[in-house]
């Protein structure tokens, strides 16, 4: 199918992953050998911060009536509406058993993880969202224990609204430390914490690294990115909120990128010539970061037909797919990868990073195309378990020496022979590889 692309990007994210991981790995390596003390020197380095890491029930009360009345009932109403989703997620997930054959039964439990460690960045920006989503979601699935760790501000410390929201969600700990430190104290158990079995949020590209090194030890929501946006747009679209919403997530970062895919060659010149004032006119600090992921990463794409504009958004597999286009209907069932989806132009990707109850922490670079993003089945192990009769288990004994035999297991084999030895002493079984 034809692409004509109207606007290419100039660079693609990266970072120096070797360099950042190196970085990473000194700092994970000094924290482990080092313990609190050593955490604390990072803490100081980086966050000129000096004071509890571990806030305290006086602390936390403090910071919560620090935030006005108006932004709590905000903070409430996102909380509830994703709490409300996080429990409709929970109920698609069922502990469930059959019996497989007679005799032999099967089962799934889901159980969730004792430990959960949720990062909610808060440098320039406070990220009173992030803690939102990670904290409910974490308490919804059932987790014994949930640490909410962000970065303090110098004389300040972890800025209320962000302490007030993990605190309402169900936060168990507040710690005040950020970047890898934080990470590797929840993960190591510093501060008296319990280790955490799973690490959740968004960070930059050093909590980011530090999460990909610690995985395996410990469980992570994902690898992420720079976060980035498509939208699918037909000449029915409105062209000023179809360039708003390039630019509300070109903000995210100098290197986010923001795409427009359209079969409307008036609607992308439209919008193209939207973006630049846009841009201008927002506050500076958001100015530059948008500018540069405009110049810089942004594309806009001209495709044949409809089927052309999904086939490329299934390709990109975006973190956030917004369809402002005929027949929603069509694209709920023809789109299939990207991290949560947007139909219509009475929602934007603004709603599910803030309030609208979906969760916001979604997969990057392309990694659509094979997970989804977070849910409390992240928090949850769908484990599963057998019991059988005695005269069950013979056809799956029977099976199973023969199939180990085949494969040259013949220790597995005689876990299964000895049991039908001692079973059915008087019965007589082929259990050879070519019986």
């Amino acid at each position: 199918m034809t692409r004509v692309y109207l606007k290419k990007a100039a660079l693609t994210p990266k970072s120096d992953a070797s360099e950042t991981h190196v970085i990473v790995q000194d700092i994970l390596n000094d924290i482990e050998a080092g313990g609190d003390a050593k955490a604390l020197e990072y803490a100081a380095k980086f966050d000129q911060y000096y004071g509890n890491v571990l806030l305290t029930p006086e602390e936390i009360e403090a910071a919560c009536a620090q935030v006005p009345e108006k932004l709590k009932a905000d903070i409430r109403f996102s909380h509830d509406n994703v709490r409300r989703f996080a429990e409709l997620q929970k109920s698609t997930v069922h502990d469930v058993e059959t019996e497989i054959s007679p005799g032999f039964i099967t089962g799934q439990k889901a159980i969730p993880v004792d430990a959960a460690g949720c990062y909610v960045p808060g440098g320039r920006y406070s990220h009173i969202a992030s803690a939102i989503m990670t904290v409910t979601t974490a308490k919804v699935a059932g987790c014994k224990h949930i640490t909410a760790c962000s970065p303090p501000r110098p004389g300040v410390g972890v800025a209320p609204a962000i302490v007030y929201a993990a605190h309402i969600c169900g936060a168990d700990k507040i710690m005040a430390m950020g970047g890898v430190q934080g990470v590797a104290a929840m993960t190591f158990g510093l501060f008296g914490l319990p280790k955490a079995n799973i690490l959740v949020g968004p960070g930059n590209q050093f909590v980011a690294e530090a999460k990909r090194i610690l995985f395996g030890r410990v469980g992570i929501d994902m690898i992420a990115g720079p976060t980035d946006s498509l939208i699918l747009a037909d000449g029915a679209a409105d062209a000023q909120i179809v360039a708003t919403d390039l630019v509300s997530q070109a903000e995210h970062g100098y290197n986010s990128p923001v795409w427009l895919v359209t079969d409307d060659r008036a609607l992308a010149e439209e919008v193209m010539q939207l973006v630049p004032g846009l841009i201008d006119n927002l506050p500076e600090v958001n100015r530059d970061n948008a500018a540069a992921a405009w110049r810089d990463y942004a594309e806009v794409i001209l495709c044949t037909d409809r089927e052309g504009m999904a086939a490329c958004s299934d390709e990109y597999a975006p973190e956030h797919l917004t369809v402002q286009a005929d027949n929603l209907d069509w694209w709920l069932e023809r789109l299939t990868c990207y991290g949560s989806l947007f139909l219509g132009e009475e929602t934007t990707v603004s709603y599910g990073d803030k309030a609208a109850g979906t969760n916001h922490v979604l997969p990057t670079s392309r990694a659509a195309s094979y997970t989804g993003g977070l849910s409390v089945h992240k928090y949850m192990k769908i484990v599963t378990w057998q019991r059988s009769t005695r005269e069950g288990s013979k056809p799956v004994a029977e099976a199973t020496a023969r199939i180990a035999r085949l494969e040259g297991m013949e220790g597995h084999a005689r876990a299964a022979d000895v049991r039908l030895a001692k079973y059915f002493p008087d019965e007589t079984f082929d259990l050879t590889a070519n019986g």
